[in-house]
C-alpha cells in the first residue's frame, strides 16, 4: 500500500497542499501563489535557508504557500493530514482514473508552458529582461514537472496545431532534452541550461521570411542557406542582451551540429561541441522527424535516426533516447491482439501493454484503454494509410506528436 501511496502523492501534489504561514521553516521548500511581477524573488520557487525569507514571505499578503519539498521537517499534526490526503487518494481513486487525470495534467501543462514561451518571445526585443525571467521562470516549472516523482514517464500531448511551432517545439525538444540529461545523472545546473537553451533554440527563425519558413515543398539552395542562419541569427538576439549563459548560447548556435563533423554552422567535431549541447542537438533531431511529411510517426522517426543518423550523434545518447521512449513511443500507431487499433498515449514499464486510445477498425467504441488490465498485447505498428477515415477521425491519428512529462506508471 506505501508503494501505491507513494505514486498517488504525486496526484495529490497536483491538487496542492496549501501551508499556512505559521508552519513555514528554513528547510522547506515552497512555492509562492503570485505572479512573479508581484514579489522580490528571482523565481516563485522558494528554497528557505534562513529566516529572514521566512518574514519576506509573511510580508507579501498571501495566506498560504504552497509545498513542494521538506514534507519530513513538517510538524507531526502537519504530517498526519497529508498521509490522510494520501490514503484518501488510494481508497478513492483507482488506477484508470489516476492515469486519465495525469494524461489531462500532462495536456493543460503542456499547453501553459507553449503559452508562457510565446509570452517569453514577444518580449525578447522591447523587454529583454522581461523576457530571460519569463523564461527561467518557465524552466523551473517544468524541471519541477519533471522531478516532483521519482520515474517520469513521457505523455502524448499536443497544442492542436498541424505544424509544429517554433515554441511547441521548443518545449517538446526541452521535455525529450531533459529526460535524457535525468537518465545521465547529469547536473540541475546542466539541465537548466539544456531546457533554457532548448526554449530558444530555434527563435532565430523568426528572422527567417514566412515563405521560406513555412514552405512545404524543398528549399531551394538559397532558401536552404538562408534557413541554415538561424542559428547565428538566434545566437544574435539573444548574446546582445547580455543576459545568457555561455552554455546557453552555445546550445542556441550549435544544436544543429553533429560529432562527425558535418553539422551546422561551424562544423564542429567530437568533443568541441559540449555535452549539453549533444543533448540538445539529439532530441532536437529527433523532434524534427516527427513533422516530416513522410515520417509522423515516433516509431518510424527512431528507425531514421538509425539508418541515417549512425556517427553523426553519439551511440550512447542514442541508447539513453531509445530506453526512454520505448518500443513504442506516445503517438505511434498500433493494432492489437484483439484486431481494435490505437494510439499510444505514455510510456510504460510494461512495453507491449501501454495506455493506448483505442477503436474499432471502423473507429467505433472509441476510449481510452489499458492493455495490462485486459492481457490484451500490442501485435504490430501501424502506418496511417492502414487506417479507415473513421479510425483516422476516432484516433486523430493526424495530429501532430509532442511530448510531456507524466507522473503514473503502469
Amino acid at each position: 500500500m506505501k508503494d501505491v501511496a507513494k505514486e498517488f502523492y504525486w496526484v495529490a501534489k497536483a491538487e496542492e497542499i496549501h501551508l499556512p504561514l505559521s508552519k513555514l521553516q528554513i528547510g522547506l521548500t515552497v512555492k509562492l501563489p503570485l505572479s512573479w511581477k508581484n514579489h522580490p524573488f528571482l523565481f516563485n520557487r522558494v528554497e528557505i535557508k534562513e529566516e529572514a525569507q521566512i518574514e519576506l514571505i509573511k510580508s507579501l499578503g498571501v495566506p498560504y504557500v504552497i509545498l513542494l519539498s521538506g514534507q519530513e521537517l513538517m510538524p507531526e499534526e502537519v504530517e498526519e493530514v497529508v498521509e490522510e490526503v494520501v490514503e484518501e487518494v488510494v481508497k478513492e481513486v483507482d488506477l484508470k482514473s489516476l492515469i486519465r487525470k495525469s494524461l489531462r495534467l500532462s495536456q493543460q501543462r503542456f499547453v501553459q508552458c507553449v503559452n508562457e514561451s510565446r509570452a517569453a518571445f514577444s518580449k525578447i526585443g522591447s523587454d529583454p529582461e522581461g523576457a530571460y525571467r519569463s523564461s527561467v521562470t518557465l524552466v523551473e516549472e517544468m524541471l519541477d514537472n519533471m522531478l516532483e516523482i521519482d520515474t517520469p514517464f513521457l505523455a502524448l500531448v499536443s497544442a492542436g496545431e498541424s505544424d509544429a511551432s517554433v515554441t511547441q517545439h521548443g518545449i517538446s525538444v526541452a521535455v525529450v532534452a531533459l529526460m535524457i540529461a535525468k537518465a545521465m545523472d547529469m547536473s540541475k545546473s546542466d539541465m537548466r541550461d539544456i531546457a533554457l537553451g532548448c526554449l530558444y533554440h530555434d527563435i532565430g527563425k523568426l528572422k527567417v521570411p514566412d515563405i521560406i519558413r513555412r514552405k512545404k515543398g524543398t528549399l531551394t539552395d538559397h532558401e536552404a542557406n538562408f534557413m541554415k542562419m538561424h542559428p547565428n541569427f538566434g545566437y544574435d538576439m539573444l548574446n546582445k542582451s547580455g543576459l545568457y549563459d555561455q552554455a546557453v548560447l552555445n546550445i542556441v548556435l550549435h544544436h544543429h551540429e553533429f560529432i562527425d563533423g558535418t553539422g551546422y554552422p561551424d562544423g564542429l567535431k567530437g568533443n568541441k561541441i559540449p555535452m549539453v549541447t549533444q543533448v540538445v542537438s539529439l532530441a532536437n533531431d529527433y523532434d524534427r522527424q516527427l513533422w516530416t511529411e513522410s515520417v509522423r510517426s515516433p516509431q518510424v522517426a527512431l528507425g531514421y535516426l538509425f539508418k541515417n543518423r549512425a556517427g553523426k550523434h553519439s551511440e550512447a545518447l542514442i541508447a539513453v533516447l531509445v530506453k526512454i521512449l520505448g518500443i513504442y513511443p506516445p503517438g505511434t500507431i498500433v493494432e492489437l491482439t484483439d484486431k481494435s487499433v490505437g494510439k499510444v498515449m505514455m510510456t510504460t514499464k510494461e512495453v507491449k501493454q501501454p495506455q493506448v486510445w483505442a477503436c474499432k477498425p471502423d473507429g467505433s467504441e472509441a476510449a481510452l484503454r489499458f492493455l495490462i488490465k485486459e492481457e490484451v498485447f500490442i501485435e504490430k505498428v501501424l502506418k496511417l494509410e492502414e487506417l479507415s477515415e473513421g479510425a483516422m477521425r476516432a484516433l486523430q491519428a493526424d495530429m501532430g506528436i509532442s511530448f510531456y512529462f507524466s507522473g503514473v506508471p503502469s
